[in-house]
C-alpha cells in the first residue's frame, strides 16, 4: 500500500514556478490522508486569484496517480494569502498595492477599480483607498453615496461596494462639486489618516489609487506604510511611457518593489470588422519592460464599455463580466496576485534570515 511518505515525496517534484520551490517545502500540502488506496489532501494556494491554480492541481494529481497502489486522488483547493511583513503594517491588512501613473488621462483609476473587483471576484477580501485628494473619482465609478461613519474614537468604517469591497475616499466626505484646496503637507496627512483610521478589518489586498505624478501623495504613502509594491499604468504612446518611467524610477529610489506595468488603451477592436486597431502604436511598452527587466502585466483594450460602465457606476467587471476588457482585467489581476505572493514570501524569508543572524 502507498504511504503518506511516498505521496509527499512524489509531490516534492511539483514546483511552483513563481515561488521557485516545490509545493511540499512551501507548506502548500495540508491534511494529507491515505486510506485504502484513496489519497486526499488540501492544496493551499498563496492567493485565491492564483494564475497557476489549474496547473498546480493537474501536476499534483498526476504525480500521485502514478504511484503504485493509488486508486483515487481527491484534492481540495484552498488559499491563504501571505502577509507582507513590516513593523509599520496596518492591522489586519496583509498587502498594500499602489496603482500609479506618471501623468493623468491614462485610465489609472479605471484600472484600480476593475483590478480591485477582479481580485474580489476570485473570493479575495479587498479594500480600495482613493488617494487622489484633488480629483477623487472612485465614489462615482462605484456608485457609492453613503459616507463612511465613525465606529468609536477616531476609527472610521469604510463604505461598502460591490462584492464586499471596502472603500475610502475624500470624495465620500465632500460634495461632488466642492474642490479640495490644500497644500502638499495636508494632502499627505489626509491620506495617512484615511489609511490608519479606517477599520479595514482582515483583508488580503488594499489597493491604493494614487494621484498621477510624483508629488506629495506618492512620497507620503511610500514613507508612511509598507507597500508590498506598486503597479504602473501607462498608455502605448512614447510620451506617456517616458513619463510613466519617471514614476517607476521614483518608487525604485524609495525602495518600493515594482509589481509590473499595465498597458491601458492598448488597442481597439473595430465594431464593424472585428479587427484589432493599434490606435496609439504597439510594442513599445512591452519592449521597454523587457529591456528594463520589469514585469509586463498585460494589455487592456480601448473599449467603449469600459468608459460607459465607469460613468454608470457599474464597472465593466460587474456590468459585462464576459467582455474582452473584463477578461483582460481578471488575467492581469491574477498576475498581480502572483507577483504579490512572490514579494511577500521573499520579504518573509529575508526577515527570518535577519532574525536568525541577530540571535
Amino acid at each position: 500500500m502507498v504511504s503518506e511518505e511516498q505521496v509527499l515525496q512524489a509531490l516534492k517534484s511539483v514546483m511552483d514556478p513563481e515561488l521557485g520551490k516545490d509545493i511540499v517545502s512551501l507548506g502548500m500540502i495540508k491534511d494529507l490522508e491515505v486510506k485504502d488506496g484513496v489519497v486526499s489532501f488540501v492544496l493551499e494556494l498563496t492567493t485565491p486569484a492564483c494564475p497557476l491554480r489549474s496547473v498546480l492541481e493537474k501536476n499534483a494529481r498526476e504525480v500521485v496517480e502514478k504511484l503504485n497502489g493509488v486508486k483515487e486522488v481527491k484534492i481540495k483547493i484552498s488559499s491563504r494569502v501571505l502577509s507582507y511583513p513590516s513593523e509599520k503594517s496596518l492591522p489586519g491588512v496583509k498587502n498594500i498595492i499602489a496603482i500609479a501613473s506618471g501623468k493623468g488621462g491614462v485610465g489609472k483609476s479605471t484600472v484600480a477599480v476593475n483590478l480591485t473587483l477582479a481580485l474580489a471576484s476570485k473570493k479575495a477580501s479587498v479594500g480600495l483607498l482613493d488617494a487622489d485628494i484633488y480629483g477623487p473619482t472612485i465614489p462615482k465609478m462605484l456608485d457609492i453615496i453613503r459616507p463612511p461613519f465613525y465606529v468609536g474614537g477616531d476609527r472610521v468604517e469604510p463604505a461598502l461596494s460591490y462584492m464586499g469591497v471596502k472603500v475610502m475616499s475624500i470624495g465620500l466626505f465632500t460634495s461632488e462639486d466642492t474642490p479640495v484646496i490644500w497644500r502638499g503637507p495636508l494632502v499627505g496627512k489626509a491620506i495617512e489618516e484615511m489609511l490608519k483610521q479606517a477599520d479595514w478589518g482582515d483583508i488580503d489586498y488594499l489597493i491604493v489609487d494614487l494621484p498621477p505624478g510624483t508629488g506629495d501623495a506618492s512620497l507620503s504613502l511610500a514613507q508612511a506604510i509598507p507597500l508590498t509594491g506598486v503597479v504602473i499604468v501607462t498608455t502605448p504612446q512614447d510620451a506617456a511611457l517616458r513619463i510613466a518611467l519617471k514614476a517607476l524610477r521614483m518608487f525604485q529610489k524609495l525602495n518600493v518593489e515594482i509589481i509590473g506595468v499595465i498597458e491601458n488603451m492598448s488597442y481597439l477592436i473595430c465594431p464593424n470588422c472585428g479587427s484589432r486597431l493599434e490606435v496609439f502604436g504597439s510594442g513599445n511598452v512591452y519592449k521597454t519592460c523587457i529591456e528594463l527587466d520589469i514585469p509586463y502585466l498585460g494589455e487592456i483594450p480601448l473599449a467603449p464599455e469600459v468608459r460607459e460602465s465607469g460613468d454608470l457606476g457599474r464597472p465593466v467587471i460587474i456590468r459585462e463580466p464576459e467582455s474582452p476588457a473584463s477578461k483582460a482585467f481578471i488575467e492581469i489581476a491574477e498576475k498581480v496576485a502572483g507577483r504579490v505572493s512572490v514579494l511577500a514570501r521573499r520579504k518573509s524569508e529575508q526577515t527570518e534570515k535577519k532574525s536568525e543572524e541577530s540571535r
